[in-house]
């Protein structure tokens, strides 16, 4: 399958013989290029500007913007709240399972869940995280949550980028808090069940767009 970014915490996953899904596609007012993408499923983590425009996805049969298990084009797909915090809004964490290729998409998780809470997170394979800060993850919040969680690939979203007009912290402190100096970059992830690495990634993906 492939994995694409597109910039905040959008991404789009396409496999053969599976449905396509775009999370959280991001409004244009926010400055990052706009969004034109054909999509089986959108996923959205909360009802915010950055999370919910569905005026650059085309094609979809599906939006899926709250907790629940679905079964869309041979994907099976968990959506669970994480509003640990009540003075801030909702947000829906979705886990993606492609013929036992996990992928959890984390929305704008704000703070570090309990031990009992990441339980829906547990044997992930490739784990989309914040770590520009914000209302979401910071760097050292996400850090501990990847060595909660282990997951095989770590693919950083929601930070700074240029033309973005949100005020997140660079990728770089995140890095900087898992202790890479040289980290893998990728235009997009081409990956299967059969290629997943025995040793934890962190792999930053180029915007695309």
């Amino acid at each position: 399958m492939e994995i694409t970014w597109y910039g905040l915490s959008c991404f789009r996953f396409s496999e053969r013989k599976h449905a396509t899904i775009v999370t959280d596609p991001y409004s244009p007012s926010l400055g990052l290029p706009p969004l034109s993408l054909k999509a089986d499923v959108v996923t959205v983590s909360h009802d915010a500007p950055g999370h919910n425009y569905l005026g650059g996805i085309s094609g979809y049969k599906h939006v899926l913007n709250g907790p629940g298990e679905y079964e869309i084009g041979s994907v099976f797909i968990t959506g669970t709240a994480t509003n640990y915090d009540a003075r801030l809004a909702s947000n829906v964490l979705y886990v993606f399972d492609f013929d036992g290729l996990t992928i959890a998409h984390l929305g704008d998780m704000h703070k570090v869940p309990t031990q009992t809470q990441i339980e829906p997170l547990e044997a992930i394979n490739i784990l989309l995280v914040p770590v520009g800060g914000g209302r979401s993850l910071n760097a050292a919040q996400a850090a501990e949550l990847v060595s909660m969680l282990e997951p095989n690939i770590i693919i950083p979203m929601h930070y700074r980028l240029p033309g973005l007009q949100l005020e997140l912290d660079s990728v770089d402190r995140f890095l900087k808090e898992m202790g890479i100096t040289e980290p893998k970059e990728e235009s997009s992830l081409k990956i299967s069940a059969a290629s997943i690495p025995e040793e934890t990634e962190v792999i930053i993906l180029t915007p695309k767009g």
